[in-house]
């Protein structure tokens, strides 16, 4: 006895629905619910996107049939409005940026790479820090540290030890070495050879800091009285609040 289309197997149903697939498409992007063309998904044929539709989909279905992409459905809109018109988004620039390169949309990855919010973070600020030695370790660090120091507390403290030229590095072991302190507890970050400032690169560790979700604020670290160096040439103390 031959067996109905309904109860094929849901692989062969997608398959089928292949060759006859409707211009069409409804999609369900992380819960978001989506309709389209094939041709507009399949606009830029070296995309990952585009790739989701040819040939033999890569995709699963939800309950209700729709091809189903587990991504941030809010973001989506915005990747679909480019392929429609080719309109560059003005809101979210970052996130869409991140759906921009998972799709491998090469034109919209270009044109939001352009845009001062990518342009600052990736020619700017990611270029600055990259010739900060070992930046991105003592971030981690600096997160370690204050954990460490949270048991029952409140508050904990990380001091940083920020110079930005060779010399200020020995001048700051010197001071390092006269504090009353445990030197394996301070982070140090420098020197390095780029315009940007000390004050600059303190943003950054805020700003990356916050970034993980820790709640954090930055003053000056004031040495006790009689020390032979202004502290606060190169010690500056990280605060973290945890609740």
């Amino acid at each position: 006895m031959s067996i109905s289309s309904e109860h094929k197997p849901l692989a062969k149903q997608v398959t089928a629905t292949l060759h006859t697939l409707s211009p069409i498409v409804e999609l369900n992007v992380g819960g978001e619910i989506y309709t389209t063309t094939l041709s507009t998904l399949k606009k830029h044929p070296g995309s990952k996107l585009a790739e989701m539709f040819t040939g033999q989909p890569k995709l699963r279905t939800d309950s209700e049939g729709r091809f189903f992409i587990d991504r941030p459905g809010t973001y989506f809109k915005y990747i679909l409005e480019y392929l429609r018109s080719n309109q560059v988004p003005t809101q979210c620039i970052q996130d869409v940026y991140k759906e921009a390169l998972f799709y491998d949309i090469e034109p919209l990855i270009k044109q939001l790479e352009d845009s001062p919010q990518i342009f600052g973070e990736l020619v700017a600020r990611k270029q600055f820090l990259a010739r900060v030695p070992n930046y991105s370790e003592n971030i981690e660090l600096m997160i370690r540290i204050a954990r460490a120091e949270a048991v029952a507390s409140r508050r904990s403290s990380v001091i940083v030890c920020v110079v930005r030229t060779e010399e200020d590095a020995a001048r700051c072991q010197d001071a390092l070495n006269s504090l009353d302190m445990d030197k394996k507890s301070v982070v140090k970050f420098g020197p390095w050879k780029a315009a940007p400032s000390i004050s600059d690169l303190l943003d950054c560790i805020q700003m990356d800091v916050e970034a993980k979700g820790y709640k954090i604020s930055v003053q000056p670290h004031i040495a006790e009285k009689g020390f032979r160096f202004k502290s606060h040439d190169f010690f500056y103390k990280f605060l973290f609040t945890w609740w």
